[in-house]
Order: structure tokens, then C-alpha cells, then sequence
């Protein structure tokens, strides 16, 4: 195999955002009692805060927003949808949700035996779209960091993936080349696209066999089925 370096995304791709996040979540609803303020469904509310945070990055992404923007408008914009005004709770949730979230570690399944395969046979590497702080966190906390010679995040290169500019630093600081590196990502656009329109190829991680017209070099639904590209 042509391949010498293999970079991966961190959430949604190793880490289980979805999980991890949702744990979090339904941790801060009790912790701060919110069914005292009227909010009876925390599921909901946790569907709401999702449906804002996902506005909310859309437009981090595109620098629209800053980090800060971010994290305060999240919650407070959750929380006015039950007519709750409180920005000093919004942010206090908001600080805890950093706090707590990146610390747990719930990984995809085969995500140490495919990590573990690997490193034995090539060089591997983070790309993330992440806050650096946090993300070193979540490489921590999972006893992930070991497995990873760099570690590229968005927030420390200052430009975010699809741009091809983050793709060129990661190879740079990976001393590798185009066509001996590949990227494992779950976001077709952002991470497959966006390296392969660098000159990456691209394995798309697609666990929920999502129906799709792009042709990325690989597609996988288990990352157990790594073993079989490489």
C-alpha cells in the first residue's frame, strides 16, 4: 500500500460526540434541577439545544461567529425557547458543559483494536475542526493521545477544514506528501471532500449508511473495516 500517514478526525469519527454529548446533557438538566424552571422534558430540551448548536457551528465555521459566540448564544438561545432569561445560568451551564463533556470517553466500537493494528504500520495523525484545548482533553481522557505523532487542530492553525489550507499544514507538520497520506473523516463535505479536492484520498466513515452521490476513495460503516483497507 502507497500509504504512509493516516489522518483522522476526532468526533463522530474515534470519539462518540453523540454519546459523550448526551450524557453531558442530561447530567446539566439534573444537576441544575431545570424542571424547577419549566423545563419537563429534558430529552427535548436536549433537542432543541442540539438544533441551535448545529446553526450555531454552521456559522463558527464560516467565521460568522466567534468561539465565545459560540459557547454563550448555545444554551442562552435553548433556554429562551422555555422563556427562560437567564444568561449568567446560560453561561454557567455553558462552562460546565466544557468542563464535563470532554472528559468522558466513550470511543466507536474497534476504535483501540483498529488504533492498535495501525500504529504498527503507519504514522497517525489528528485533523480537527475542535477547540484545541478541548480536544487535547478528549485525546486524553479516551487514552487516545499515545496513538498520534500530530495533533492539528483548527483553532491553532487558524483556518477550519474544508479549507485546503489546514490539509497543507497537517502534511507539512506530518512531513508527508499528497499521495502517501489519507483522511478518515464522517462529515462528507467537510472532511472528505475537503481533502480530497486538496489531493487526499479520503476514507468517508458512515456508520449510518447514509445514502449519498459522492465518490470518496473509500467508504466504511465500522471502523473494524479499516483493517481491510490497509
Amino acid at each position: 500500500m502507497k500509504y504512509k500517514h493516516i489522518f483522522f478526525d476526532l468526533d463522530r469519527t474515534l470519539w462518540d460526540f453523540e454519546v459523550n454529548s448526551h450524557e453531558t446533557l442530561l447530567e446539566l438538566c439534573s444537576n441544575y434541577n431545570l424542571k424547577k424552571i419549566g423545563v419537563d422534558d429534558y430529552e427535548n430540551f436536549i433537542r432543541t439545544y442540539k438544533n441551535h448548536n448545529a446553526k450555531l457551528w454552521d456559522l463558527y465555521r464560516v467565521d460568522k461567529i466567534s468561539q465565545e459566540d459560540l459557547r454563550r448564544e448555545r444554551f442562552q438561545r435553548t433556554l429562551a425557547d422555555y422563556n427562560i432569561k437567564d444568561s449568567l445560568l446560560a453561561e454557567k451551564i455553558g462552562e460546565d458543559y466544557i468542563n464535563v463533556c470532554p472528559r468522558k470517553n466513550k470511543l466507536y466500537p474497534y476504535a483501540f483494536e483498529v488504533l492498535d493494528y495501525l500504529k504498527e504500520r503507519y504514522e497517525l495523525h489528528i485533523i480537527t475542526n475542535g477547540f484545541d484545548k478541548t480536544q487535547h482533553i478528549k485525546l486524553e481522557h479516551s487514552n487516545l493521545k499515545p496513538y498520534f505523532k500530530q495533533i492539528i487542530t483548527s483553532e491553532k492553525t487558524g483556518v477550519k477544514k474544508p479549507n485546503p489550507l489546514i490539509f497543507s499544514q497537517a502534511i507539512s507538520l506530518a512531513t508527508a506528501s499528497k499521495n502517501e497520506s489519507v483522511y478518515i473523516g464522517d462529515d462528507l463535505i467537510v472532511d472528505i471532500l475537503g481533502c480530497q479536492n486538496f489531493g487526499i484520498d479520503g476514507v468517508y466513515f458512515n456508520p449510518e449508511k447514509t445514502k449519498h452521490s459522492e465518490c470518496p476513495k473509500f467508504e466504511i460503516s465500522c471502523l473494524s473495516e479499516l483493517k481491510k483497507i490497509f
